[in-house]
């Protein structure tokens, strides 16, 4: 599967990001990077940690932002944003979206060849 049959497969704009990254071998380096990037993770870690989670939401947030991940923005910005607030309240229903999405990207990201 290449980059673009991937962002294909999860309904994403990849002309979008390509503007923005400038050629496809970019879009698939840090794309594919997004598989071992930390942010998920620490933010599965540190949801007892209203701040630490902040930060870790955060990132994930700004991380899909700019891979044009737009099938996992949208829950990680709520979860950025209910965690900015300081509330804790209703983050599960939150997080397990984000973890839905998450799951999906890594997916079609490991087809990539």
């Amino acid at each position: 599967m290449t980059i673009r049959e991937c962002y294909d497969e999860l309904g994403l704009d990849f002309d979008a990001v390509l503007s923005r990254l400038v050629n496809e071998k970019l879009v698939q380096k840090f794309a594919l990077k997004f598989l071992d990037d930390p942010s998920f993770q620490n933010l599965k870690d540190a949801l007892d940690s209203k701040e630490t989670a902040f930060r870790a939401a955060h990132t994930l947030k700004g991380v899909c932002l700019n891979l044009g991940f737009d099938n996992l923005y949208p829950s990680s910005k709520d979860l950025t944003e209910l965690l900015r607030a300081g509330s804790m309240d209703g983050y599960e229903d939150l997080f397990a979206e984000v973890e839905k999405e998450y799951n999906r990207t890594c997916e079609a990201l490991r087809k990539v060849s």
